[in-house]
């Protein structure tokens, strides 16, 4: 099976990797029932993944019941008809396995790696979730017990915890992304059984699924597998809910303030972007990636070493299938005010968008880029994510062999021009994250 390959050229007065990709080698089919099913084979190994990708994330849910899709991604670990209350875990791990899945604004992603001799157990399972997921009284109140202290966890007691949320519902004014998949447990408490029934019978079909195997793998004897498993499973009644809302393009910047259970205050920034398969999205991730990506990005080097400005800066392009944005954020030095470091961060914002980036940096962020997307496809299960997200969001799962290619494309002039394009004050969400003591002394 052919794999990515890193090469070092010598003759130049710079050492440049370049790297080598081959494609990544699959077949597709799609079952009757409309569940898409791609198989890549690498023997290399006796390791194969299995994941499954339901097109549902919190963009599908009602804004009265956020937080369904993020709740569905605890709930369908708790068995089936044939999988007994907690054992779906417990099967997977004492087969030498491991498992685990995430919720993000567009799908829910579920996968499991396991020794190749246990493929079809597999395949039996995630049918089993798909098919007759147990979901009743007992698992819902279990699972709402979950969610509730991983909000606690991850949001209420984590400094800075809540930048997404707060952000995300000041940046959409109408896109159903104006929430964070973790929701609203207010919704999560007053839904009842039948609500959740109706979530699983919309998204949790075949026709909203795509099946993905990699690994050490028999072509035919997988697909029999899959056909046996999963052919039986009727396609879901209704059409699958996609909001077809367009978020209006904002002309005002929305400033704001947080205040938190921290000591240090942190300026974030907010930029609307484009869909995630238009082509400017591979100029923004390495954007964001010269600006912030490491100890050597510009802001790094800028804020935190020369100016002592910043304990840290750090960007996010949250790329999203209607249109993400661009998160940017700073947390302060000691003794360092908000408004100083937003100043130093717009300099340097402005400084990209005036005079671009110099062809010494430009070669070094293409080599930083090249590499992570060789340590993406490094795994089997990097492989087999990239292959449905592939298909999925770009109706194409031979994407993941042209990825690199998009990326050569971009050139430094579009690194300024994205910058002046997409990083605006106009329509931009700046946040200070400010210490909850200085609301009292206010």
């Amino acid at each position: 099976m052919k794999k990515f390959s890193l090469l070092m050229l010598w003759g130049c007065s710079v050492c440049m990797p370049i790297i080598a990709q081959n494609d990544i080698e699959f077949r597709e089919f799609t079952l009757d029932n409309g569940l898409y099913v791609i198989m890549h084979k690498d023997n290399t190994t006796p390791i194969v993944v299995t994941s499954v990708l339901y097109h549902v994330g919190s963009k599908n849910e009602n804004p009265e019941r956020t937080g369904f899709a993020h709740f569905f991604e605890h709930l369908l670990f708790e068995g089936s008809e044939n999988i007994g209350r907690g054992e779906y875990s417990k099967k997977i791990q004492s087969e030498g396995g491991t498992l685990n899945a995430f919720t993000s604004n567009d799908i829910t992603y579920y996968y499991e790696s396991l020794p190749s001799n246990k493929l079809e157990m597999a395949l039996y399972m995630e049918s089993e979730r798909m098919l007759h997921a147990k979901i009743d009284e007992v698992g819902v109140e279990t699972q709402r017990e979950v969610v509730k202290e991983e909000k606690r966890q991850r949001y209420d007691n984590q400094p800075y915890g809540t930048i997404l949320p707060e952000t995300l519902k000041r940046a959409y004014a109408e896109h159903p992304y104006q929430w964070a998949p973790i929701g609203s447990l207010e919704h999560l408490n007053e839904a009842s059984l039948d609500e959740f029934m109706n979530f699983y019978k919309s998204f949790y079909v075949p026709n909203n699924a795509t099946l993905t195997i990699a690994g050490d793998i028999d072509y035919a004897q997988t697909e029999e597998w899959v056909r046996m498993y999963f052919s039986e499973i009727p396609a879901g009644a209704k059409d699958i809910y996609r909001p077809s809302i367009e978020e209006p393009k904002k002309i005002t910047e929305i400033r704001d303030v947080i205040y938190d259970n921290i000591q240090i205050p942190a300026v974030i920034q907010a930029y609307n972007l484009p869909p995630k398969n238009d082509p400017d999205s591979y100029a923004m991730d390495m954007l964001s990636t010269y600006l912030t990506g490491g100890n050597s990005s510009l802001m790094t080097k800028e804020l935190v070493d020369k100016q002592q400005k910043a304990l840290a800066v750090a960007a996010i392009p949250l790329d999203l299938e209607d249109g993400g944005i661009f998160i940017m954020y700073g947390i302060t030095n000691m003794g360092v005010k908000a408004e100083d470091l937003e100043s130093e961060i717009d300099l340097l914002v402005k400084q990209v968008q005036d005079e671009g980036v110099s062809e010494q940096d430009f070669k070094k962020l293409q080599n930083i880029i090249e590499n992570d997307l060789v340590s993406k496809n490094a795994t089997m299960s990097g492989i087999a994510q990239n292959l449905s997200q592939s298909h999925v969001f770009y109706g194409d799962t031979d994407h993941i062999n042209n990825e690199l290619e998009m990326y050569r494309e971009v050139s430094k002039e579009d690194l300024q021009r994205v910058a002046k394009k997409y990083l605006t004050l106009e329509g931009r969400v700046v946040l200070y994250y400010l210490p909850k003591s200085e609301q009292t002394e206010q």
